[in-house]
């Protein structure tokens, strides 16, 4: 395992635990990931000690998530989640178990947790605890299911796309009975709620791997999403790692695709029912609106679409254009924005304010600064509060 110990904090909670008589460990992604040797975002405890007991022996603790025997111990601005052994039985709605039972053994508790990699133990003294084979799994590359697979994804079929979402991000296999065993449960997949569903997306998207969500479509996990027709996409999905690490450009792109090869009817309808904010609808919608039409070939086109869309969006469909259609938006677009040229009203030298004080009121008053910004976006040099004021019917230059 490579060389990463956690924090003092952490051991200061592993400590007082084992001190007082209850067994603990690091358990988790945690694990996985100091034996990848990536430094872990989160650290997780499990440990024998009862809820009751682990807020007995900490000052602060916080009960997120007593039901199932999690406690947040908080020292300092710090937070380590320690849940207590416990088996889960019965999962009606395929993804939160009906019953929880407190164990005393670690073994019963990583028997229910979803792949080897995510089933190893770390105790203070170093002794690894790998009953399911996590380590071999990690160094072979493979992501496989502990025990069954389909039990495991009856359970929780969000499993399903935390397989192929590891898979995208550390570059794993999904090993063959498990990735049948996501063919066979994906109708399982209807019954998880949209935003789990997109939040498990958006992440794939933000991988070096996009390319995983053919995998996605094809097993059927987006069935209730998607229309299951159209080519293979594959060769624009993995066109999607040349965009920046942005979630709005890559969700753009990804419905551009999906709209390009019959999938969808409409990004909106799409992102809609995967519940994504309003902005991304907006800018996602109206990125694939422009992509369907020829890029401007001016800087004046490229200044009318910044009026109307805005900076993100604009910027948005010339990343997107450049990647899905080999063009050079990007360039084009970076050259009119560090000019410095006005695209905008506000970016006029003259304001409102200005020309009512010319007189100018109401229809009038919005369609002189229409005239002024067209007449400035073909002679960006003339953007001059003299001269425009001239040209609005104000006094002579002085």
């Amino acid at each position: 395992m490579a060389k990463i110990t956690p924090p003092k904090y952490v051991k200061q909670v592993l400590i007082t635990l084992q001190s007082h008589g209850y067994p603990a460990y690091l358990v988790g992604g945690c694990v996985r990931d100091m034996i990848l040797g990536v430094h872990p975002q989160d650290w997780d405890i499990c440990t024998s000690a009862r809820p009751e007991q682990v807020r007995e022996l900490f000052a602060h603790t916080v009960t997120t998530g007593i039901r199932h025997g999690t406690v947040t111990v908080m020292l300092r601005s710090h937070a380590v989640e320690v849940t207590t052994f416990r088996s889960e039985g019965g999962y009606a709605d395929h993804r939160h178990p009906d019953a929880v039972s407190f164990v005393g053994d670690l073994t019963s508790d990583l028997a229910r947790r979803d792949f080897t990699m995510n089933a190893i133990a770390l105790p203070p003294d170093g002794l690894i605890a790998d009953p399911f084979g996590g380590i071999a799994d990690i160094e072979k590359g493979l992501i496989r299911c502990v025990g069954e697979p389909k039990r495991r994804f009856e359970e929780d079929a969000l499993r399903m796309f935390r397989a192929l979402r590891f898979s995208a991000r550390l570059g794993f296999t999904v090993e063959e009975q498990t990735l049948a065993a996501i063919y066979e449960k994906a109708p399982l997949a209807a019954s998880l709620s949209a935003e789990r569903v997109r939040d498990e997306v958006e992440k794939m998207l933000l991988t070096k791997q996009p390319q995983i969500l053919l995998t996605v479509i094809d097993a059927g996990l987006l069935d209730r999403y998607l229309r299951r027709r159209g080519d293979d996409p594959v060769a624009e999905l993995i066109r999607i790692t040349a965009l920046p690490k942005k979630a709005l450009p890559r969700w753009a792109a990804f419905c551009a695709i999906l709209e390009r090869h019959g999938l969808i009817d409409s990004p909106q309808s799409f992102l809609q029912a995967l519940r994504l904010d309003g902005r991304t609808l907006r800018c996602c919608g109206d990125c694939c609106a422009l992509l369907r039409d020829p890029p401007p070939k001016t800087p004046k086109e490229w200044k009318i679409l910044l009026n109307r869309y805005g900076v993100d969006t604009t910027s948005c469909a010339a990343q997107c254009s450049d990647i899905l259609y080999t063009r050079h938006c990007r360039d084009e677009l970076r050259a009119v924005l560090k000019s410095g040229e006005c695209f905008s009203i506000r970016h006029l030298a003259v304001t409102g304010d200005d020309l009512v004080e010319l007189g100018l009121r109401g229809r009038e008053l919005g369609e002189m600064l229409n005239f002024l910004l067209d007449y400035v976006m073909d002679y960006p040099e003339n953007n001059r509060r003299e001269l425009l004021l001239q040209l609005a019917g104000g006094t002579e230059e002085s």
